[in-house]
């Protein structure tokens, strides 16, 4: 398989660093002292920042009731989120908003790319561009921690990165590349949360 065209690796570079290493990470960092079914609405907001980023990326312009539509669901994601943190956002919620922006702006370029390559191709690039990266960074966290492998945290560990990580987004990368409109992130919650359902698994199982 031929390398990538070079005129492509910075937009690889910004799938490896939302989707593959930013939003797993800081949404970790925000379950640290959120709760998944809180993490998980605010996360709802994914398919809102996505169009957004999207539209200024490309210059597409969604309909006025898309975003009327949108909107009126991102209020209602912000005002669950306020009345859950007793009344002001926490640091867990910024994780949580961080995460949004560099997902959808990994989900934004992953689209763009897939008009021009296979959406296994974007992902797999992106995997390998972290590499350098998650190898060292494996290797210092098994020599901090001790490992315990069971058959439950092995299944998890495996359907995070089969299913989850690359599958999942295999699909995502194959929907939007008809168009790479903002429309597909609009219709992406059970995409979104056959993604999130993984990344769940693998809290659960550590």
């Amino acid at each position: 398989m031929p390398l990538p065209d070079r005129r492509h690796w910075a937009g690889l570079a910004v799938v490896a660093a939302g989707v593959v290493v930013g939003f797993p990470m800081l949404t970790t960092l925000a379950l640290q002292t959120s709760t998944t079914a809180h993490a998980a609405v605010v996360v709802g907001l994914l398919p809102l920042t996505t169009a957004l980023l999207s539209a200024l990326r490309t210059g597409t312009r969604p309909s006025r009731t898309f975003w009327l539509a949108a909107l009126a669901g991102a209020a209602a994601v912000v005002a669950f989120t306020v009345q859950q943190s007793g009344g002001s956002l926490t640091a867990a919620d910024a994780y949580l908003f961080a995460a949004l922006l560099v997902c959808a702006a990994g989900y934004t370029e992953g689209g763009r790319l897939a008009r021009v390559m296979p959406g296994w191709q974007v992902i797999g690039w992106a995997l390998v561009l972290c590499l350098p990266l998650a190898v060292p960074a494996a290797a210092v966290a098994l020599s901090l921690e001790p490992v315990r492998l069971t058959a439950h945290s092995v299944t998890g560990l495996l359907w995070v990165a089969a299913g989850s990580q690359f599958l999942g987004l295999v699909v995502w990368y194959r929907g939007w590349r008809p168009s790479a409109s903002p429309r597909p992130a609009s219709c992406s919650s059970r995409s979104r949360c056959s993604h999130w359902c993984g990344r769940c698994s693998s809290w659960a199982s550590t």
